[in-house]
């Protein structure tokens, strides 16, 4: 790492989240990084007729008051951004948006991967692509436009995915970063590029997938055009690692070489860093997935629905005419009866937008539970859900790698919680090491870092973040350690319903 610079190093990280987006400085002075918050806005979708949309013009346009505003700060030498995976835009012979990219959580995916068994057999799926079944994967929603929308998909010439798309966008490259393009369910694992066999079983048009790139590299300049009508300086444009996860990856603080993180979000991702995929049997029964990370490395993860049942909660209570922080929340919660009701947070009825607390008391009805009946005991419900949740997924991946992890490194917004990072400490036996909380930022940042040379590898960014970043240590209580395991095993059995 470069040490003792007179001059910061300076880069904009532009980070979008399921709700809201921001443009952040990362200014590296060769010993840490200082972030900055340039700009923040909502990412809110769009209900046009049936259909559930990004709206990307909007987002693009709030990059772009993004770098006005950083026009104060000289000397900014790179942008990249990262997003959430799977969604995609299709562009015209012409390079022209042929719409705005569908939201994950739209419909149009019900039901196909059931379809998509009927083209190509599951096991030789999951071999080839060693990712989770998820209806929402891209594979999935391009089995949907080719069912509904055949003629359109033939018009489109290129795919992007949203880190993708945004990168075209801002310097005209035409390029699929690694880590985003291996959670569609169409990217080889082993090769580390698009699987000619699933697209062509599949029956995917070819020539729709962009030339595969490696997380941190140089693949452009902004457009002169963006330049002139800004009226700023040029600047390279990067691509990190685009799927958020891969860029929180980055930024976990262990000098430890084999650990277990936990990126908590809107979506809770689970896993460890591995040198190869694990595609066994064990790996496709628990249905982990396994993803790109930078240089050659693997991140073998179980994806978990997780703040977004809280944050749909809020938003419901907010309809309601009942606005809480989530510090207040959290207070009712810590006065609610633990262990009431429990549920599985991946069960399709919580994924789509709604009216999250009616449905986990349809729930409880369901699963013959007492139905919380207060905004605490709902909020207790979603959190203790989550860390049994987390203990079984943690279980899971130790089966399928055969090794033991007795720390979880826990980054994201999550760890602002201190009743989740002590309920997961709690129900997963182990200490939880909580931070950073801005985890994906600064695994933006490190990573245009060493794509410009300014850090020489990950193995010294973490050391630096271990040194100069805030975690703050969570472990097991000793007095709780026999409810939560009855409780564990009451929920693999009665939730889970494995034995």
């Amino acid at each position: 790492m470069a040490k003792g610079r007179l001059t910061a190093k300076k880069v904009l990280a532009v980070d979008f989240g399921a709700s809201s987006g921001r443009v952040m400085l990362g200014s590296f002075d060769g010993e840490s990084i200082e972030l900055e918050e340039i700009h923040r806005f909502a990412n809110e979708p769009v209900f046009l007729n049936d259909t559930m949309y990004w709206d990307f013009l909007r987002l693009f346009h709030e990059v772009k008051q993004g770098l006005i505003r950083a026009k104060r700060i000289d000397g900014i030498q790179s942008i990249s951004v990262d997003t959430w995976g799977v969604d995609f835009g299709l562009l015209d012979r012409n390079g022209r948006l042929m719409e705005s990219p569908i939201h994950y959580r739209d419909a149009r995916t019900q039901g196909m991967l059931e379809k998509s068994f009927e083209k190509m057999e599951k096991e030789r799926f999951y071999q080839i692509t060693g990712n989770q079944f998820m209806e929402i994967n891209t594979a999935f929603q391009l089995l949907a436009l080719l069912e509904k929308r055949k003629e359109f998909l033939e018009r489109a010439d290129a795919l992007l995915l949203m880190p993708d798309l945004f990168l075209y966008f801002l310097s005209g490259a035409k390029v699929s970063e690694c880590s985003i393009a291996s959670t569609t369910q169409l990217f080889d694992m082993k090769q580390r590029t698009w699987s000619k066999e699933v697209i062509n079983s599949l029956e995917i048009p070819k020539h729709l997938f962009q030339d595969v790139v490696p997380s941190a590299v140089k693949v452009g300049t902004l457009k002169e055009n963006i330049c002139r009508e800004l009226g700023i300086a040029p600047m390279d444009v990067v691509a990190v690692a685009g799927h958020d996860t891969q860029c929180a990856l980055a930024a976990v603080p262990s000098m430890e070489e084999e650990f277990l993180f936990l990126s908590c979000g809107t979506w809770s991702l689970i896993g460890t860093e591995l040198d190869a995929p694990v595609m066994n049997e064990a790996a496709q029964r628990y249905n982990v997935t396994n993803e790109a990370a930078y240089k050659d490395k693997v991140s073998f993860l179980k994806n978990i629905i997780g703040l977004w049942l809280i944050q749909e909660s809020r938003r419901q209570w907010m309809r309601e005419g009942h606005t809480y922080s989530f510090s207040e929340l959290e207070r009712l919660a810590a006065d609610a009866e633990a262990f009431s009701c429990l549920i599985d947070p991946d069960v399709p009825e919580f994924a789509p937008a709604g009216n999250i607390p009616e449905k986990i008391r349809a729930y409880a009805a369901k699963t013959g539970q007492k139905a919380p009946d207060s905004v605490g005991a709902v909020v207790r419900c979603i959190n203790e859900s989550l860390a049994l949740k987390y203990r079984a997924a943690k279980e899971e991946i130790e089966a399928c790698t055969g090794k033991l992890y007795a720390k979880i490194h826990m980054v994201g917004g999550g760890t602002q919680s201190g009743m989740l990072c002590q309920m997961t400490a709690d129900a997963c036996g182990c200490p939880v090491a909580a931070g950073p909380v801005e985890a994906t930022v600064l695994g933006n940042v490190v990573l245009q870092l060493i794509a410009s040379g300014d850090i020489s590898d990950l193995k010294e960014a973490r050391k630096m973040l271990a040194r100069t970043e805030k975690v703050e240590i969570y472990l097991p209580r000793e007095q709780e350690k026999e409810i939560w395991n009855e409780r564990y095993q009451e929920y693999r059995k009665r939730i889970l319903h494995q034995m």
